[in-house]
């Protein structure tokens, strides 16, 4: 008995021996489980490396982490996120953006008569869901809000397979928290039609409380997540601890997000430009020049007090308009949007019967709470600074990898999520 044991004990100490040479000294396995946040306005995908715990976003464009959630489809087929960008003002009624907003959801009459309203492209009424009918004469067709995901998904995954040099076809992917199962189940159907498997769908605000390593802490926690994108304002309050995540309520604005703050910024230019000229912007290259331009000073000014632009604008006159913007200016312009966003916040204290004292933690996702001024609002509300270790952009991208990590058995291990809804969740809607 005694020898058998010894034998037993041995073998054990040879395997775990094994496995940490191996780890030491083999190169790493090749993920091939990645984790997709397919945004509103933006999206990406990021994988988990076994040995080393790291996270990477995979460049799905030239020099670019995320990619425009657009497709503009063409008489020759269709291009993807910036090459779309581009047919905005040249091909607007097939330039397709916001499919998020639409997948999986079955709207009322008057609900998409509102939505059809705010867009270029056109809007059909399927039974209650939304379908659009993209390119002209004999190249007309109809597509879904999966078709475009699918499109958008397709080239994260050709991206994944040309980085890592392996095929990818498992993924991990987020939706926003108040997404119902007819929503999430459309998701996966875009992942599937990209010929992806979907091997979980874990909640947004999750996701990123992930990517903050907050599901390691052995406390109890109250917390929440601002998400600020591109076209949507969502927040939520989670409790956390030990890895499960209970979410206690949800409130957002769907129309609002950064497109708002760019646009408030293109009138106030464009007022500026014709006056100078004493000519009216109409041509489409032009606008989109300015469109383009304005969201590189947004940028600029999230890091400096002020900016400098040099436009060339052909339709107005022959020379480069030189123009200097303040950071101040820009906050002046978007006063009112600055102060909506905190109105999901205090909906969600309220529902919740919490106080701003009562929260442990603010974790801000989403491009625009990179604007100082976003930050300014949300840390005096609290009354404390919020938690932004993590790149904004990309925290949602960080939880689904490092979840499609946990699912792979990627070494070193961590402790995966558990989402909990203590009872049925709905979104309150700021309007």
């Amino acid at each position: 008995m005694s020898t058998a044991v010894t034998v037993l004990g041995l073998s054990v100490l040879a395997l775990l021996l094994a496995g940490y040479l191996g780890q030491q000294y083999l190169p790493p396995p090749k993920p091939r489980i990645v984790g997709i946040d397919l945004g509103t306005t933006y999206s990406c995908v990021a994988v988990y490396h076994a040995i080393t715990g790291d996270i990477e976003v995979i460049p799905a464009e030239k020099n670019h982490k995320t990619i425009p959630s657009m497709v503009a489809f063409t008489p020759e087929g269709y291009r993807v996120g910036r090459a779309a960008l581009s047919h905005v003002e040249e091909m607007p009624e097939s330039t397709i953006f916001d499919a998020k907003r639409f997948i999986g959801k079955t709207f009322t009459e008057e609900e998409l008569a509102a939505e059809i309203e705010r867009y270029q492209f056109k809007i059909v009424n399927h039974g209650g869901k939304a379908l659009f009918e993209v390119g002209t004469g004999t190249s007309k067709k109809i597509v879904s809000p999966e078709d475009v995901g699918a499109t958008i998904l397709k080239t994260l995954r050709k991206a994944s397979e040309d980085f890592l040099e392996v095929p990818v076809n498992k993924v991990v992917m987020a939706v926003p928290a108040e997404f119902d199962m007819d929503q999430r189940n459309a998701t996966r159907k875009a992942a599937a039609l990209a010929g992806f498997e979907v091997m979980r769908v874990i909640n947004e605000p999750t996701a990123a409380a992930m990517a903050y390593g907050l599901h390691k802490r052995d406390d109890v926690e109250n917390i929440v997540v601002v998400d600020f994108g591109g076209g949507t304002l969502d927040v939520s309050l989670l409790n956390v601890q030990g890895g499960m995540f209970q979410t206690f309520a949800i409130a957002g604005n769907n129309h609002l997000g950064g497109q708002d703050l760019n646009h408030r910024l293109m009138l106030y230019l464009q007022d500026l430009l014709e006056r100078k000229s004493e000519k009216t912007l109409k041509q489409a290259d032009d606008i989109q020049r300015l469109r383009l331009a304005v969201e590189e000073v947004k940028l600029e000014l999230t890091s400096n007090n002020s900016t400098s632009l040099s436009l060339h604008l052909p339709s107005l006159q022959k020379e480069n308009f030189k123009l200097n913007i303040t950071r101040k200016k820009f906050e002046e312009l978007n006063k009112d949007i600055f102060t909506k966003v905190l109105e999901p916040i205090q909906i969600v204290l309220d529902e919740s019967e919490m106080v701003a004292s009562d929260i442990d933690e603010i974790i801000l996702v989403g491009g625009s709470t990179r604007i100082p001024k976003v930050r300014e609002i949300v840390g005096n509300f609290f009354g404390k600074v919020p938690n932004i270790e993590v790149d904004p952009e990309l925290a949602v991208a960080y939880g689904v990898a490092l979840q499609a990590g946990i699912i792979g058995g990627m070494w070193p291990l961590k402790v995966s999520a558990i989402e909990v809804n203590s009872r049925r969740l709905r979104k309150i809607q700021v309007t």
